[in-house]
């Protein structure tokens, strides 16, 4: 529960991220289409991590209600955010410092 009620955005507000949500997957969809390669190496996967990023981001802030929700809620969730991206480090310096011999 929130410390100021049952506050909420409502039918309107949920169909609203619910639509965000589906535009956000045929997004991702299109741009698994397309070879972004030449704009850098792993082009398409940066994208579809923000973009998943973006959908996480309006899952927890409105399906979990934790924009309504209390500081600790608001730093539970931000702790969280802040282990993943400490566990995706240590993932990208294991696999950008492999040689490229052994590929």
């Amino acid at each position: 529960m929130s410390e100021h009620g049952d506050t909420h955005i409502g039918l309107p507000g949920y169909f609203g991220v619910f639509a965000i949500l589906v535009v956000g997957t045929i997004i991702t969809y299109y741009v698994a289409l397309f070879d972004l390669e030449w704009i850098f190496p792993g082009a398409n996967t940066l994208v579809a991590l923000l973009i998943a990023f973006t959908k996480m981001t309006f899952v927890v802030l409105y399906f979990m209600h934790v924009r309504w929700s209390s500081k600790l809620v608001w730093l539970s969730a931000v702790s969280g955010f802040f282990w993943l991206a400490i566990m995706f480090a240590y993932t990208m310096q294991d696999y950008l410092t492999r040689s490229i011999i052994g590929r």
